[in-house]
């Protein structure tokens, strides 16, 4: 299956992605868990425990990503203010690429706002300096919450969750997620077990411009077995020339990198076309990131590594090519373009 979808300029500009609502705690009150809440961890044999008269760690935002492109996207989107404004705020990103001399450094000395997925906050609090690192923690805030809570990571996170509300009494939660078919599940997960109010606020965002969705038709008739759009690549060349800039996704990184050799094999325009999935350097992933949100690439075919939450404002038209695992993810994808 070929999908494409071109939007049109929003009549306004839009909330941070369509259709997305945020979930926050009620009355200000510390979030939910699905877990028990864990006891403070004790100090071992050899270990001073936490001096409470010692200052409290200056980390007091924690961000939670389900992809470490979306969360180095919202660093860059968060840095560039805080520069301008010449506000001393430090804002650091933590995951599977982040180099270990800095993960090392971030326990002694963490920034204000830290970025992170959920596999890294349940390493930062198995560690010894956990219930320093997190003394001054104010709030959490959930990213794309529909894409964690529904799975094993949702287990892992409300344990990682009951141990911060151990250790950072008061804790806020928020949470953003969007194409949610059951908005109440998610409310429940944000509010403390022990809260007289079963469901966290719903706060509703207005909706951006509505997607032009149709189906790519092609010259060649499609093949009786194939997934790789090899006998559509004249029609998919052609929507990447007359666009701005494009997002192709695949379903697998052998996808990924087919398409993107047999695209070049026909560039003679020499279209600057780029590729993006888990398996490449972290350095290559970060230059293409960059690149596209600075405007500079035309297209990039890439897999579910950037179908979350990234926010770059000259994407003004997906490319589905191949049928993804659910509905969901299919809506995910479209709603990339059109942040303007």
């Amino acid at each position: 299956m070929l999908t494409c979808a071109l939007y049109l300029p929003p009549l306004s500009p839009p909330a941070r992605s369509p259709s997305r609502f945020h979930l926050r705690t009620v009355g200000g009150r510390p979030p939910v868990v699905t877990r028990p809440t864990l006891a403070p961890r004790p100090a071992a044999e050899g270990e001073e425990a936490q001096d409470p008269a010692a200052p409290l760690s200056p980390l007091h935002t924690l961000y939670i990503s389900p992809l470490k492109a979306l969360a180095v996207d919202i660093a860059r989107n968060l840095e560039a203010p805080i520069a301008e404004m010449g506000l001393p705020i430090r804002v650091e990103t933590r995951t599977g690429d982040t180099p270990s001399s800095r993960r090392q450094r971030q326990r002694r000395d963490p920034p204000d706002i830290l970025l992170t997925t959920p596999e890294q906050l349940s390493l930062l609090l198995a560690s010894k300096d956990a219930d320093h690192l997190f003394s001054g923690l104010k709030r959490v805030v959930l990213d794309e919450l529909h894409a964690l809570v529904t799975s094993k990571r949702g287990d892992l996170l409300a344990l990682a969750l009951a141990r911060l509300r151990a250790v950072a009494p008061g804790l806020q939660c928020v949470g953003l997620s969007a194409t949610v078919a059951e908005p109440d599940d998610l409310r429940r997960y944000l509010v403390d077990q022990r809260s007289p109010d079963p469901l966290a606020d719903l706060v509703i965002a207005q909706a951006g411009a509505p997607p032009d969705l149709s189906m790519l038709e092609t010259t060649v008739p499609m093949p009786w077995a194939t997934h790789t759009a090899l006998h559509a690549l004249p029609e998919v060349y052609a929507l990447i020339k007359a666009k701005k800039t494009s997002l192709m996704f695949v379903n697998t990184r052998w996808q990924a990198e087919f398409l993107f050799q047999e695209l070049w094999r026909i560039n003679d325009d020499n279209l600057p076309i780029a590729l993006h999935h888990g398996s490449l350097d972290v350095e290559q992933r970060r230059r293409v990131e960059a690149a596209m949100a600075a405007g500079k690439l035309k297209g990039v075919v890439c897999t579910s590594s950037l179908d979350l939450g990234i926010d770059w404002g000259d994407v003004d038209q997906v490319i589905n090519i191949g049928a993804p695992k659910g509905s969901s993810r299919l809506m995910q994808r479209i709603g990339r373009a059109n942040h303007r």
